[in-house]
């Protein structure tokens, strides 16, 4: 990928030049274009050019999400139509500048939503308990409609693979349950996909990506201030593990993509009772 000023997206204007950001780029949309690949994101059934709400947080993930969509667009690699969209809601304190401007300069297409869903949450939810729940369904609510409302096909989140993976563990741990944060899913009203291209990126790159870029990075206020989270605690174990055995977190994402039903106990997804011994015949 060249670096050239006439030849770069207005998003990586100022990029570093060194060997290690090249490769980190290289890898990240690597990863984004095996994921759009593997799980059919771009395809419309009915042969139109899809439109993509690109969903922006203000967070490292959401930014590394937004410069490499558009680095893919920019090579004509991704053959969409995309529109940021920052859902502002009305935390205290919020800067409500930054993304607008950022956006601006950066000459992204974009749509500022304004909806204060901060005070339902806190007004719902007793002392000491989490936001995190209540929050994301009115947010994914807000983030449905304005897709609707923007002619997209596709509300594109940037949860990456350290993501998908303490979800699993929180349903493992909490939940009874075998499940995680799919990469393509469709809503539940059948009329929207929700996308997650992040799905194959490491955590640790897109907090590299994010700093060397020096985005404007906008800390969550709300779930991020709370402590004790079921989240921070698996993130927590996760980390032990990795430190004891390097690239543990990989090999238990490849299991993900690995799965085997014969081998669970699930006579929902395999068949057991209808199993049956070979008759040898005489």
């Amino acid at each position: 990928m060249l670096d050239d000023a006439d030849d770069i997206h207005p998003l990586f204007q100022g990029a570093p030049r060194t060997t290690e950001f090249r490769k980190l780029r290289k890898r990240i949309v690597r990863n984004v274009r095996e994921a759009v690949e593997q799980y059919g994101m771009v395809a419309a059934p009915d042969g139109t050019r899809p439109r993509w709400l690109v969903c922006l947080s203000g967070g490292k993930d959401s930014y590394t999400l937004l410069a490499v969509l558009h680095e893919l667009q920019w090579r004509g690699l991704l053959p969409v139509d995309l529109l940021a969209c920052n859902l502002d809601q009305g935390q205290p304190g919020f800067p409500a500048t930054v993304l607008p401007a950022f956006l601006e300069r950066m000459g992204v297409p974009h749509r500022i939503e304004y909806q204060d869903t901060y005070s339902v949450v806190v007004d719902k939810i007793p002392a000491g308990r989490t936001f995190c729940a209540l929050c994301s369904r009115l947010r994914r609510g807000h983030l449905y409609r304005v897709a609707r409302e923007e002619g997209c096909s596709a509300v594109v989140l940037g949860h990456h693979r350290d993501d998908i993976l303490e979800t699993f563990f929180m349903n493992l741990f909490h939940g009874g349950r075998l499940a995680t944060m799919p990469p393509k899913l469709v809503n539940e009203e059948g009329d929207l996909f929700v996308y997650r291209p992040l799905a194959h990126v490491a955590e640790v790159d897109c907090e590299k990506f994010a700093a060397a870029m020096d985005y404007p990075i906008i800390p969550c206020d709300l779930c991020g201030s709370q402590d004790g989270l079921q989240r921070q605690q698996v993130k927590a174990i996760l980390d032990g593990w990795e430190r004891n055995s390097p690239g543990r977190r990989q090999v238990m994402f490849r299991a993900l993509m690995n799965a085997r039903p014969s081998h669970l106990l699930d006579p929902a997804l395999f068949d057991f009772q209808g199993l049956s011994l070979k008759t040898e015949k005489i």
